[in-house]
């Protein structure tokens, strides 16, 4: 059973197609990047991923159940989003806000949870803190925190590491991998980072205009546009209109 399964998914505002017509799957234990630039569609499409907006066309299923149904809710218990453009709420302290979340996810022993969680994270010193007094990089590891408070199957990333010093960056990484790994999940990341994307990413889908104008891995993608990296690619297909491959063989 696939984690994510995209058909024929469209979602039109006031006449105009944000998405239109994508289909694409994400597999267990898989990390897949959904990258493109402001207005490509990927914000849209990740939002009906969770459920958060009906699709005009097209079907979703989460872990095996459509996201269009009454197994949505199923789906939302198994799943978890972090984004650190999603502020939570200020004036509660960080354990508050964990501790809303573990147990609107009915994750057990949410203490036990909560604790472990901010050892992994670096974030005990700042439990009893009140949310709104955290620098950006110490509200985005809450955010991640959040994220990971239920052990989800399914992590949908937006800018993980966003706010973070280099350091730190990297190491959030190598948790979110090792994550990935111990517990099988699939992880659909959104980040303008390339270097992040070729390090986390074994698959990059690339939108532009509501339509997925690519979809391999990064190292093929650098090859078939015949550019050094995966920035160059980002940039040739943002700019140049997408899809069309220089230098590399078809």
């Amino acid at each position: 059973m696939s984690a994510i399964v995209v058909e024929n998914l469209v979602k039109r505002f006031a006449g105009l197609d944000a998405v239109a017509g994508v289909s694409f799957t994400v597999e267990r234990g898989q990390t897949v990047a959904l990258l493109g630039g402001n207005g490509a569609g990927k914000t849209t499409t990740i939002a009906m991923i969770l459920g958060l907006i009906t699709p005009t066309a097209g079907r979703v299923s989460v872990l095996g159940c459509d996201m269009g149904a009454r197994g949505a809710s199923a789906a939302r218990a198994r799943m978890n989003f972090q984004s650190p453009y999603v502020d939570l709420p200020k004036r509660l302290t960080v354990r508050q806000n964990l501790d809303v979340y573990a147990r609107l996810y009915s994750a057990p022993r949410p203490a036990e949870r909560i604790a472990a969680l901010a050892e992994q994270l670096a974030l005990t010193e700042f439990l009893d803190r009140r949310t709104g007094s955290l620098s950006a990089g110490q509200a985005t590891r809450v955010g991640l925190a959040k994220a990971l408070i239920n052990d989800p199957e399914l992590l949908l990333l937006d800018e993980p590491t966003a706010s973070l010093d280099p350091d730190t960056a990297d190491w959030v990484r190598s948790m979110l991998e090792a994550y990935r790994n111990e517990h099988g999940a699939a992880i659909l990341l959104a980040s303008h980072n390339m270097a992040e994307v070729e390090r986390l990413a074994g698959r990059v889908l690339m939108m532009k205009k509501g339509r997925i104008v690519d979809d391999a891995a990064p190292r093929e993608l650098i090859a078939r546009y015949g550019r050094a990296n995966l920035e160059e690619v980002f940039l040739h297909i943002a700019r140049e209109g997408g899809g069309e491959r220089t230098g590399a063989p078809q």
